[in-house]
């Protein structure tokens, strides 16, 4: 697979078969994901790979405090408001997701049920905290953005799938406390992955990319 190829056909895999993926195909991906950019090479990236009994131990925990009502506290707060046109853009998706579906994704029932397949990481096999310190400025959060992309990429390349999710880090503190990671770092991103279900990936709903005029502008 080219890179061309491979960024083109990349997309987030919501349904995994339940098979292990090697310890070392796992670590060949985040050692190709290590050679991404970083400001003046600070590399402001840790991760965390959750497989078997404490993925599962994971997922349990995360449920209960959804199922308790636990106010999320996530390290990195969900946006409040989206200017115009991206809202627009989140619009169009959850039009086009109901119409695929059937399901109407403003119904807070059915945001709870995404929540808690979210937190039981899509059936994945595995699971992938991005982490690093809360000391660091925005723009390690855009560096460790670099190093999420390469890594997903890296994991399409090599016939694995993932979906990046905000959501897995909503209970920030408690997931912090049950992988023994330091209050002083910040969650940033957790992602599913594993070998995806190709008959799920061939039915799920491909979305769209805005025009190219609309987002760039020449000047001469």
């Amino acid at each position: 697979m080219d890179t061309i190829e491979c960024i083109k056909t990349r997309m987030s895999i919501r349904k995994f078969m339940p098979d292990q993926v090697p310890k070392e195909l796992l670590m060949d991906v985040i050692n190709t994901a290590k050679h991404s950019p970083s400001y003046k090479n600070t590399q402001p990236w840790e991760v965390i790979i959750l497989s078997g009994d404490k993925k599962l131990a994971l997922s349990k925990m995360l449920v209960e405090l959804l199922e308790k009502g636990t106010k999320p506290c996530p390290d990195i707060p969900e946006p409040l408001s989206w200017p115009a046109s991206e809202q627009a853009r989140i619009d169009d998706l959850m039009k086009k997701r109901t119409a695929a579906t059937g399901i109407d994704f403003s119904d807070p029932a059915v945001l709870k049920k995404s929540k808690e397949v979210n937190f039981n990481f899509y059936g994945a096999p595995h699971a992938m905290y991005l982490y690093q310190d809360k000391s660091l400025t925005p723009w390690s959060l855009f560096d460790i953005g670099l190093f999420a992309q390469t890594l997903m990429l890296a994991a399409h390349a090599s016939g694995l799938g993932t979906v990046p999710q905000a959501v897995a880090t909503d209970y920030a503190p408690d997931i912090k406390k049950f992988l023994d990671i330091p209050d002083t770092k910040r969650l940033v991103l957790g992602i599913s992955i594993g070998y995806p279900d190709k008959e799920a990936a061939e039915k799920a709903l491909r979305t769209d990319r805005d025009n190219i005029d609309n987002i760039v502008k020449w000047v001469e």
